[in-house]
């Protein structure tokens, strides 16, 4: 298999960024999530807004949305 030279510095980088997000997603898959906690996220990657979700410490993989009670306790935090 040979590698093609980037045509240019912006194909360079996002042929960087796609392996960075595949080793990401592999990481993720195999995480067992041990510990979690709740953390504000962007609701998309091109988004401004956040939203509360349940959070792997281990992995940074979105794997629930809290309750109210819990919601709760995080906001007043």
């Amino acid at each position: 298999m040979t590698l093609k030279k980037p045509f240019n510095k912006v194909e360079g980088l996002l042929s960087t960024r796609k392996k960075i997000e595949k080793e990401i997603e592999d990481i993720q898959k195999s995480c067992q999530h041990p510990t979690k906690s709740i953390k504000n996220v962007r609701e998309r990657l091109d988004s401004q807004t956040t939203v509360v979700r349940y959070v792997c410490d281990e992995c940074s993989l979105i794997i629930g949305i809290p309750n109210n009670n819990e919601l709760q306790n995080f906001l007043k935090q």
